[in-house]
């Protein structure tokens, strides 16, 4: 009964050879009924990771603004910036202990430090690194498209391609997804954010 009024959602993170994209579609639901058209579901947590979510919103905005707090606190400390890694073992500790009500969101946490990082969270925080991954009502679909054309060499606008075509191909089968994309493409150079409607 519970899964009938969960939000759906599908949110893909894909790692490219220079950074990491983020993308979700913007349809929020309650069950059958569309509660809004253009949400966000790609948040910026520092200048070099961000996350998306898939599930409740509230919890999700409630998890990355916990997670900003304790960063800025840990770079006043170390004088050091927190890689995705580090932020992404730090929201699994905060959604850990919040594991008997646990937030209800699926996370995809991605970044570029030296390295592009992809880690998926799922609502009790366990952590899985990757290359690629999808998460919400929309997964099966949308990692279906992803394995098909994922390479190890795809380039920035192979990727921000991929992830759309994902998306939209979710949005086609997915009632509870839908309404556009938003993007956040991480590199070196910092964090570029898009959005397509249709």
């Amino acid at each position: 009964m519970m899964n009938q009024y969960f939000p759906g959602a599908t949110v893909v993170g894909i790692a490219f050879n220079e950074g990491a994209i983020l993308a979700a579609e913007r349809r929020y639901t309650y069950g059958n009924y569309i509660v809004s058209k253009n949400v966000q579901k790609v948040f910026p947590i520092t200048d070099n990771t961000a996350a998306a979510c898939a599930g409740m919103l509230g919890d999700m905005q409630v998890l990355v603004r916990n997670v900003q707090s304790l960063i800025k606190i840990k770079q006043l400390e170390t004088r050091r910036v927190l890689g995705p890694g580090a932020i992404a073992k730090l929201m699994s500790v905060l959604m850990f202990q919040n594991r008997m009500f646990p937030l209800l969101t699926q996370v995809i946490v991605g970044g570029f430090d030296k390295k592009t990082e992809i880690y998926v969270l799922d609502p009790i925080g366990s952590i899985i690194p990757d290359k690629y991954s999808s998460v919400g009502t929309g997964e099966a679909i949308a990692i279906g498209v992803i394995e098909n054309e994922y390479s190890p060499t795809i380039t920035k606008d192979q990727a921000e391609t991929l992830a759309v075509k994902a998306i939209k191909s979710a949005i086609q089968r997915d009632s509870t997804s839908g309404d556009g994309v938003d993007l956040l493409v991480i590199t070196k150079n910092g964090m570029e954010s898009k959005s397509i409607s249709f």
